[in-house]
């Protein structure tokens, strides 16, 4: 990466890169080092994208897996760093229709009334306070027979979160046009999903808002009605994501999963527990979490798992009013908010990835990585599902559930 980055700014147009033995991780460090998000800027003072080749290596296979899976990153790094005037829910929408229909990857966009008839009140409470309507986007890719139950990927996405009522500061707010980070790295996923011609079906659910503070916003006290028929109890609507994240994945149950797979920004602490080191990660499954891990260890881009024990769900328990807390008053934020998203999940297998302590890169920590937003973990959710087409990586029927 700091090679690539080096000739980039001497203006070379071919880089020719040695594969070091694996062509597949050189091909990715290479494309994610040479990628700038620069749309915005007059031509005259973008870099030049230089033209990467493999050098002397025969592995001409892994080297194109290793490039789609950093398009896929880089695709999700470009969504995040976009400037929320520019992606608000209905850009989004345009984004990805543009970027999936291209690569043979279904788009339904469907619109504020069809979540009311949907009984969608989480996530259409979460987006009343701005004037920007919201938006929940369907993605389908079928890459085998379309009776196979599919991976379902829920991304949170806010195109901007500001705090709502209860609003961030300044300096909090500065980077919030990423808070759909988990939103852009579904798109990626599918559209490398498509790309890489996995032997698998992916749906991708996108709830679509913004968190802002009008008149009719979310107001601390509100009490909202999920998809699955419980109410939430709000008490900062800060935390919007994971209301809206409650209807996605009562949503999913549709399609009767194989595997869902939640993935946002949810809870800061996370930065403070494994700060950039890796991903959180909880699973009511064993095997599918060893699954996820061993994809975090073939792409550098680690997880760690967290416990989803009964203890965290007693805590989010209310004593009356409503059947869920959307905020825990205690320490274990992490772990009490997955616990919440868990009270919204059909009855299927697993896997959240808390994204909060990976979102952003400070430009030197991992030199094919400059200062923003960082597109993480988009490659190990590709590997997982490449893993997944193979059968022996199938998880067990019954795996691990809360303790």
């Amino acid at each position: 990466g700091t090679g690539v980055r080096a000739l980039q700014d001497l203006h070379m147009r071919t880089i020719f890169v040695e594969s070091f033995g694996h062509a597949e991780s050189s091909a990715e460090g290479s494309a994610m080092a040479a990628w700038i998000y620069q749309e915005l800027k007059n031509e005259s003072n973008q870099k030049i994208i230089p033209r990467l080749e493999l050098y002397e290596d025969c592995d001409y296979t892994g080297w194109q897996i290793g490039l789609q899976k950093a398009a896929g990153q880089n695709l999700a790094r470009q969504l995040a760093e976009m400037p929320a005037n520019l992606l608000t829910p209905i850009g989004f929408a345009q984004s990805a229709v543009d970027v999936l229909c291209k690569a043979g990857v279904s788009v339904e966009v469907k619109v504020r009334n069809w979540a009311k008839i949907m009984k969608m009140e989480a996530f259409l409470a979460a987006a009343r306070g701005s004037c920007e309507p919201p938006i929940f986007l369907e993605t389908s890719y079928y890459g085998c027979d379309p009776d196979v139950a599919p991976i379902v990927l829920v991304g949170k996405g806010v195109t901007f979160d500001s705090g709502g009522t209860c609003l961030k500061n300044c300096p909090e707010m500065e980077h919030m046009r990423g808070a759909m980070s988990g939103a852009a790295m579904v798109i990626a996923v599918s559209r490398a999903a498509s790309a890489l011609q996995l032997p698998i079906n992916v749906r991708g659910l996108v709830p679509l808002y913004e968190n802002m503070p009008g008149t009719c916003a979310m107001k601390p006290g509100d009490i909202v009605r999920a998809l699955n028929s419980k109410t939430i109890l709000v008490e900062n609507t800060d935390f919007d994501g994971r209301v809206a994240l409650a209807d996605a994945l009562g949503y999913s149950a549709v399609y009767n999963p194989k595997v869902v797979v939640s993935i946002g920004t949810v809870t800061k602490e996370l930065v403070d527990l494994l700060g950039a080191a890796a991903t959180g990660c909880f699973s009511n499954n064993d095997r599918l979490f060893e699954q996820m891990r061993i994809a975090g260890m073939h792409t550098g881009d680690r997880v760690w798992r967290l416990p989803l024990w009964q203890h965290y769900t007693e805590k989010i328990a209310t004593p009356s009013m409503s059947d869920v807390l959307e905020k825990f008053k205690q320490t274990g934020a992490p772990c009490a908010t997955a616990a919440f998203l868990f009270e919204f999940l059909p009855h299927t297998d697993w896997v959240h990835l808390d994204t909060s302590s990976v979102d952003r890169s400070d430009g030197y920590t991992w030199s094919y990585l400059r200062k923003g937003m960082s597109g993480r973990p988009t490659r190990t959710v590709i590997e997982f599902m490449a893993q997944f087409a193979c059968k022996h990586a199938q998880p067990e029927e019954q795996g691990q559930k809360q303790n």
